[in-house]
């Protein structure tokens, strides 16, 4: 699949800041990915080039191997990829906490006061 949309250029971006923050080479990455060793290297260098975009079950394996969502290798607003990478470290009930304090957030500003 070429690799010229924002969505290739998006998820090139998320592939290589998860894989050099968790330390892993890009041969390291494609074979904790299931992707063979003789083929892992250049795959994964042209996934963060954007050559390519991998097919949905490939991208789910890269985010399982980065201990990322999914959704954050294709998430094009940087505050709101922060926030998954952070949320999805959650427990179920700290992501329940979360999500009743972003809708009272989503309300509007009467209910809720601003940080600095």
């Amino acid at each position: 699949m070429p690799g010229t949309d924002a969505t290739s250029f998006v998820f090139a971006r998320r592939l290589k800041q998860a894989r050099l923050r968790s330390g892993l080479t890009q041969e390291q990455l494609g074979i904790h990915a299931g992707i063979d060793e003789f083929s892992a290297s250049a795959r994964i260098n042209q996934y963060e080039r954007g050559k390519h975009l991998p097919h949905l079950l490939v991208g789910q394996r890269l985010a399982k191997a980065l201990h990322v969502p999914t959704s954050f290798l294709y998430e094009e607003d940087d505050l709101l990829a922060a926030l998954l990478v952070t949320a999805a470290r959650f427990t179920r009930e700290k992501k329940k906490i979360l999500l009743v304090n972003a809708e009272t957030l989503a309300q509007g500003p009467s209910t809720v006061r601003k940080t600095k």
